[in-house]
């Protein structure tokens, strides 16, 4: 069913909302602030990479808090194990049966506070989470509370004691995201009033996120977009600084992205301006370069923002 103007007008005002009440603890960074929300109202996984005090975890915090459902924090360090992350059964001398704790994963916003430090073991038990919205302990599956998102943080300037995410988690990140250092404005207001700053209120309801997710699934998309999309994600393929380009889960991510960037500005229908937004944020991080463009400084941003400029988008728009 074709989304109507009173429902993408609702969209757009909800959203906007969202965004004031977390720019409320997190100044000049409009932004980042909206593509986090697309991502997480894209029913996806965000992960922020970032260096150290640029206000990741305070970000992850203002949108756990802005939606009033349940929260859960994971710091993940090296001796993090998976069970640490999904639960465990423990067996109960007083009954005499083994029962199931539940884990922090068992949340509706789960901070996986910088996930590149615990094991590859453990960074796998996130996999079936991030995938399917279960996690399977002792044979017996699990389902996670809907919705379900996990935002991680990565600090990718220190080495030293971490772990590179595998390209299969990688890629169930629905976007990478950053948030860099302030303005001068914004950082004379942190300074000032960083210890008086409020926790965000919370604006809606896990439900209202999921109707906000319904609304954006019917978004239209043109036959002409998707072909661009497809063209863009082809590209990645054959870019000759890469080694392996976007999966079709990429394509996937990035048609419903751009719905949801479509409704927050009221629209019912993508352009091939909201591929281009959101192509950066959405792909580079599923590509792997080749060594030597590695090594001759080549990133995954700069490889998809020539792709952009390669790939003709179409001539009529949605």
């Amino acid at each position: 069913m074709a989304v109507t103007q009173e429902e993408t007008d609702w969209f757009r005002s909800t959203f906007e909302g969202l965004v004031g009440n977390i720019e409320s603890v997190l100044f000049g960074k409009q932004h980042a602030v909206k593509l986090a929300l697309t991502a997480i109202v894209a029913r996806g996984h965000l992960l922020l990479e970032d260096v150290p005090g640029t206000g990741k975890t305070s970000l992850a915090r203002a949108i756990a808090r802005t939606i009033s459902g349940s929260t859960s924090r994971i710091q993940f360090t090296p001796d993090l194990l998976p069970g640490d992350v999904t639960g465990m059964t423990v067996y109960d001398q007083k009954t005499g049966q083994f029962d199931f704790h539940h884990g922090p994963i068992f949340a509706n916003i789960v901070l996986a506070d910088e996930i590149n430090r615990a094991s590859p073991k453990t960074q796998s038990a996130l996999l079936e989470a991030m995938e399917e919205g279960s996690v399977t302990v002792d044979g017996l599956t699990r389902r996670l509370p809907p919705p379900f998102m996990v935002i991680a943080t990565q600090n990718p300037v220190e080495q030293a004691g971490t772990y590179r995410l595998p390209e299969a988690q990688l890629d169930r990140f629905i976007m990478r995201s950053s948030i860099g250092y302030p303005d001068h404005t914004s950082m004379i207001r942190i300074i000032s009033e960083a210890s008086d700053l409020p926790d965000p209120e919370a604006v809606i309801t896990p439900q209202t996120l999921v109707t906000m997710a319904d609304v954006a699934r019917a978004v239209y998309i043109d036959p002409l977009v998707t072909d661009y999309i497809a063209r863009v994600i082809e590209a990645t393929r054959t870019a000759v600084q890469v080694a392996l380009g976007a999966s079709v889960r990429g394509g996937i991510a990035l048609a419903r992205t751009t719905r949801v960037w479509a409704a927050s500005q009221g629209r019912s229908f993508v352009t091939p301006d909201d591929v281009k937004a959101l192509a950066g944020p959405v792909l580079a991080h599923r590509l792997i370069l080749d060594p030597e463009a590695e090594f001759d400084g080549v990133t995954t941003d700069a490889v998809v923002a020539q792709i952009l400029l390669d790939v003709p988008p179409p001539h009529k728009h949605a």
